[in-house]
This record gives C-alpha cells, structure tokens and sequence, in this order.
C-alpha cells in the first residue's frame, strides 16, 4: 500500500498532511487562508480601519506565520473594497538584512549577545521606516509591480495630490531610507524627484555657478599673479592660496555642510547601507530652502525617527493609504539568532515601546516565540510601565483545543478532496476510535505543526503495514494508540533537548 492510494480510496486528491510549514503550505495558501482561523482570531486582527497592536506569544508550529499570512490577505481584501482608503502593510519579518548590516558596524570579533545588546529601538524604527519608504518608492517609479504585501492595484499612485512640502519630505525619506537593490540610489533618486516633477535646476545652476567662479577666478588670479611676479614663483605664495580659496567659500561651504551631513546619516543608520558619495551626492540636489532644518536620522535618539514616521504616514494618507500595518514574525529564524531566546530577547525588547505601538495609525502584529513571555513576566516594573503590555491585546499563548484541531483537520481534508465526494477524518480510523477519543489525542499534540507530523508518520506506518494484495483502508486502534505513544515521547525530549521543557 501507498499513503495515495489511501487517501485516494477515501476521495482525497492530495496529501493534506504533507506540509508542517505556513511558508510553504500549498493546501493553507490554496484554500484554509480564507476558511481556518484560530479563536483568538478577532483579537489579534483588529480592523484596518483603525490600526491596533497586538501582541502573540506561541510556541513552534503553533500557526504564527500561518496568522501572518492571513492578516496580509485580509488586507487585501479590505484595501480592494476601499480603493484610496487602504492601508500599507510592512512586513517585517525578515530581518537577517538589517542583524548582518549592524553586525558589520562592530569590529573586533566581538560576540552576538554583545553585539545584539546595542541594538535599540531607533534600529528598529529606521528598519520599519525603511521598508514603508521602499514599498511606496516602488509603487511609484513602477506602477506595474505590487512592492508590499497587500498592494491591490497597478494604477500610478495619486502624486499629482501631494503638495511641495510633501514631495520635499518624500524625497527626504528617499535620501535616507530608500533601499532599493534594482538600481543605484542616485539614479533613483533623480528618478523619483522627475516623477514628483522636483526641480533640481536652481541647486544644480547654483552649483555650476559656484564652481565656475571658483575655477574662473583662480585662472584670472593666477595669471595676473604670473604677470605681477614675472614668474611661477607665486605657487609657492601662501597668499595667493588665501585669496584663491575665497573665490571657492560658497562651494566649499555648502559641500562641507552637505558631505558632514551623509557622514552623519551614515553613521546614524545601522541597519542600513549606505555610501557616503550616493548620499553626498543626492544631498547636493536639495534646494538650499528644503535642505536646512530637515530632521534627518542622524542622533543617537528616536526624536527625528518618530518624526520621519510622521512624515511616512502624512504622505501615504495623501497618497490613498490612510494606516500602516507592521507585522513581526520569525524572530527566532535569523542565522545570527538561531532560536536563543537570549538573543532574541535582546532583538525585539527594544520594539515594545507603548509610545510606539499606539502611535496614532500604526497597528503592530507582535508573533512571538513562547520562551519569550518567560522573560516578560520576569521584567521589571520600569519595563512594565515603559510596554504597557496590558494595552496591547495580549495573547499569552496560541493554544489549540483538540476540537479546534479536529475542525482544521476535515478542513483541510475538504480542500483537497475529489470532486463531488466529503470525506472526514474519522473516515481513516476504525470505528473503535470515535471522535471523543480523537479530539483527546490531537489535544495532547497542541499545535498544528505536531498534529500533521503526527498524522502523516501514522499514516506511513499504517501501509507499511498492509500490502497492496491485502490492503485494509481504515487504521487500527492499535497502530494508532502506538504510533501516538511514540511521537509525543520523541517529541518531549525534542523539547527538553531545546530547553522548550
């Protein structure tokens, strides 16, 4: 016998059991996206329209990037029945760019958990700004490409709406924050400022200008100095420098002004890549007017982040956006991390900032690994007043019942069912194995994840143990109660090897 021609005999097309991962779940994206929902759903959703935080905690397996995955379809569900009043998701939930780009800001060989122990909530912000600020650069230069996980249209964005202020902010935040890995950050900046229709002819003339004069006067000044001294001997004059050097003040002074600029932003943005020539060389576009008192990020602080985030939501609102969504997941999953809870500890505790997650328009989808509610409950009362985790629509643990388990199960069976035909779970067991004891075995495996391996090791044992010339379309009792005893036994010591248990 083969798992097939088992699941076939009872009209089933497909595996329903073959994938543990919402990554790469094909009968979960096909069709358990818009059906299955945990009961906590509700809570951890929200409504677009009024963008709130959330904060899960749950263990491996237990449908955190399975909820990540039907948060963003909902939204775009909501963004396609309110077309110019949608909202902009981030979805930040791979963050091995942004852990490598502060890694390499520390020399030395120093260790992770040293390293991870600077890590703030600024890396955070600059992280998540520029992501928003990406998804709508693309948007914009490409109407075509879909650049954030619930864009629902291919039209132009309204940027005929924006006012100069605007544009000047949007071209602000691409100066610092645009990360676009398709082109060079100057070709896309000069892009992006033709599209918003930004004039750089008065920096660039004045700029011309500028150098003309210093290269015109040094000519003249040299020459008449060559006349005055009958010789070259004046290039040994410290005077002739001295007065040449006036000539070059404006130049010298805007681009000193400009180039201290792009080394600060430089070493401001951690998580980042930058060159201080791309930046240099787009800060000498700005306008003399739009470049003085601009709040770039380059503090040590969250000031000018909160009010470059200000500056991200003004423009989206204009542009059709009216909220921003930003979903954490996968925290245990960048390599530099790997599963410790220590360091991710150290990753994500400077995000749970109260002034930050009821930012007015923002809403946050904290999915976060069980180990870490540990280490909450341990915190200080300075972090507890700082998080303000009561506010947060907490949900201590993404649990499931054995019922809830039992209803996914022939949901999913469904999805993959023949044609015409309704098979059950209970269809595969023999009849000594009613659903009151079902509902009580799949409780004991908690989560989904265990619930498929579980049912597809049972399921391969079972035709092992039948041949195709005998083949007996219902597991026994026996193989059942077996297989089950195993995997939860193998499963305990999994956890207790991980320090889960």
């Amino acid at each position: 016998m083969t798992i097939r021609e088992l699941l076939e005999y009872h009209g089933v097309l497909s595996n329903p059991f073959s994938d543990e991962d919402a990554q790469n779940d094909t009968v979960f994206k096909a069709s358990c996206i818009k059906t299955s929902f945990h009961s906590a759903w509700d809570k951890i959703y929200g409504s677009p329209s009024e963008p709130s935080t959330s904060i899960v905690f749950g263990e491996r397996g237990s449908g955190k990037t399975a909820l990540r995955f039907q948060m963003i379809h909902k939204i775009l569900e909501y963004n396609t029945d309110h077309h110019g009043g949608g909202v902009l998701v981030v979805d930040y939930s791979d963050l091995n760019p942004f852990i490598d780009r502060f890694r390499q800001r520390f020399s030395g060989g120093r260790k992770i958990q040293k390293i991870l122990a600077r890590w703030e909530l600024r890396d955070h912000l600059d992280a998540i700004i520029s992501l928003g600020t990406t998804q709508i650069i693309d948007r914009i230069l490409d109407p075509n490409r879909q650049s954030h996980p619930a864009a629902i249209d291919i039209k132009p964005l309204p940027t005929q709406n924006l006012n100069q202020f605007q544009i000047r902010d949007l071209l602000l935040l691409a100066s610092s924050y645009d990360n676009s890995r398709n082109e060079t950050p100057l070709n896309r900046w000069i892009r992006l400022s033709k599209s918003l229709r930004y004039s750089t002819l008065v920096s660039n003339v004045t700029r011309v200008w500028e150098i003309g004069l210093g290269v015109i006067c040094s000519v003249v000044l040299a020459s008449l100095w060559y006349k005055i001294s009958g010789g070259f001997g004046f290039i040994l004059n410290s005077w002739f420098y001295i007065v040449a050097l006036c000539f070059w003040l404006p130049f010298l002074r805007k681009a000193t002004s400009r180039f201290i600029k792009a080394w600060s932003i430089k070493r401001s943005l951690r998580v980042l890549p930058h060159l201080k020539s791309d930046l240099f060389k787009i800060l000498l576009r700005f306008k003399k007017a739009d470049f003085n008192g601009m709040p770039f990020p380059v503090d040590y602080g969250t000031d000018n982040r909160y009010q470059m985030l200000e500056k991200l939501l003004d423009i989206n609102n204009t542009l059709g956006l009216k909220g921003l969504i930003v979903i954490v997941d996968r925290i245990d999953e960048p390599h530099l991390v790997n599963g410790s809870p220590e360091l991710m500890k150290l990753l994500v505790w400077s995000i749970l900032d109260n002034k930050l997650l009821k930012h007015e328009q923002v809403g946050f989808k904290l999915l976060l690994p069980d180990q870490l509610l540990i280490y909450m409950e341990r915190e200080s009362s300075e972090f507890i007043q700082r998080a303000r985790i009561d506010k947060q629509n907490l949900i201590r643990s993404l649990e499931w019942s054995g019922e809830s388990l039992f209803d996914l199960l022939n949901t999913r069976i469904s999805a993959c069912a023949a044609d015409g035909k309704s098979p059950k779970i209970t269809d595969f067991f023999s009849p000594s194995l009613d659903k009151t004891r079902l509902v009580s075995a799949f409780a004991k495996l908690r989560v989904p994840r265990h619930l498929f391996k579980f049912l597809y090791t049972l399921f391969a044992q079972h035709v092992h143990n039948h041949s195709d010339s005998e083949p007996v379309w219902q597991i026994s009792e026996t193989t059942f109660e077996t297989s089950l005893a195993l995997y939860i036994r193998n499963r305990d010591a999994a956890d207790k090897n991980l320090g889960i248990l």
